[in-house]
């Protein structure tokens, strides 16, 4: 597949001056999600994060002042995707206080959680942070990305290729045959499944709102946590000390041009397209047929509406 981009790929030097610009990021006040704010304040853009961590929110915003001054335009708002609850009184903030939305980019993520958690809605961690709180963050801000003729960025994983590659839809929290790697493909699928199908419904309804998914490669982030499985752990540090690993940064550029580049397909997977993936120019990458499935979409859909009480009003 050749790169639309050449050969060097997609990289932040295509960004225009992006002032009057807002985005909002789930997870950005660390790794390829602090990376992407940093990138966008550099063009003049508003970053507002949805964090988890106040205490890390602000350290962010204070290691950004220092690099662009104190009237660089980011902010946070306390959010934590495992709580539905947290999820909307956060949205609820944005819509009150964020007059526009011109791209929401869905970067936070949990991953390889060695034993099975519960959230507090009763949802597997992964599933739950990735996939459901995701799921109804963009609900909840749909119309004001829509009414700014916006843009929802979905952050996935090649990790969807691993696994069952298809949704557990008798047991969701895997109960009976829980692993850590194949559930966090499963809520990765998950997350590809929603952005894909949402398309289906922005065109069946008129709408004009743009979907794009994307996946960081192997980058240096945190998101190999010290909850993660031993051996998982083990090989990560190992991993990420070669070149077949790269920058945060470089794990940013995905996501970045997934918000701001003008000419992409909707229906594609975007990321590093050299060996497995993980790193080298920033492209389109293959997508495996079984993310489309539309009949897994169309029940998963049901699901998630259901499973976080919400309906979307097309």
């Amino acid at each position: 597949m050749a790169n639309q981009f050449g050969k060097k790929g997609w990289t932040p030097e295509r960004i225009n001056n992006l002032e009057g610009k807002t985005f909002v990021i789930t997870g950005g006040n660390g790794g390829a999600g602090f990376e992407a704010t940093r990138i966008l304040l550099s063009k003049g853009a508003e970053v507002v994060m949805l964090n988890r961590s106040a205490a890390k929110s602000e350290k962010a915003i204070d290691d950004l002042k220092v690099l662009f001054g104190n009237e660089a335009k980011v902010s946070f708002i306390v959010m934590d995707l495992a709580s539905l609850d947290s999820v909307r009184k956060a949205a609820e903030e944005v819509n009150q206080t964020i007059p526009k939305i011109d791209a929401l980019i869905c970067n936070a993520a949990v991953a390889q959680v060695a034993k099975q958690e519960i959230t507090v809605d009763g949802f597997e961690s992964q599933l739950g942070t990735n996939h459901y709180g995701h799921f109804l963050l963009n609900n909840l801000l749909f119309d004001k990305i829509e009414a700014s003729n916006g843009r929802i960025v979905v952050v996935a994983s090649e990790g969807y290729k691993m696994g069952i590659k298809t949704i557990q839809f008798d047991d969701m929290n895997w109960d009976k045959n829980y692993e850590a790697n194949a559930v966090y493909s499963q809520s990765k699928l998950a997350q590809m499944m929603f952005a894909y199908e949402l398309q289906d419904h922005i065109k069946n309804a008129n709408k004009n709102v743009g979907v794009y998914v994307c996946h960081p490669g192997a980058s240096k982030t945190s998101l190999i946590k010290k909850d993660a499985p031993l051996i998982t752990r083990i090989s990560w540090k190992i991993l990420a000390a070669s070149p077949l690993v790269q920058s945060a940064e470089k794990g940013a550029y995905p996501e970045l041009m997934c918000a701001t580049e003008g000419d992409l397909k909707q229906n594609a997977f975007y990321g590093p397209t050299g060996m497995n993936y993980w790193t080298g120019p920033v492209g389109e990458c293959k997508l495996e047929p079984h993310a489309l499935d539309k009949e897994v979409m169309t029940k998963l859909w049901s699901l998630s509406e259901k499973e976080t009480n919400c309906k979307w009003n097309f």
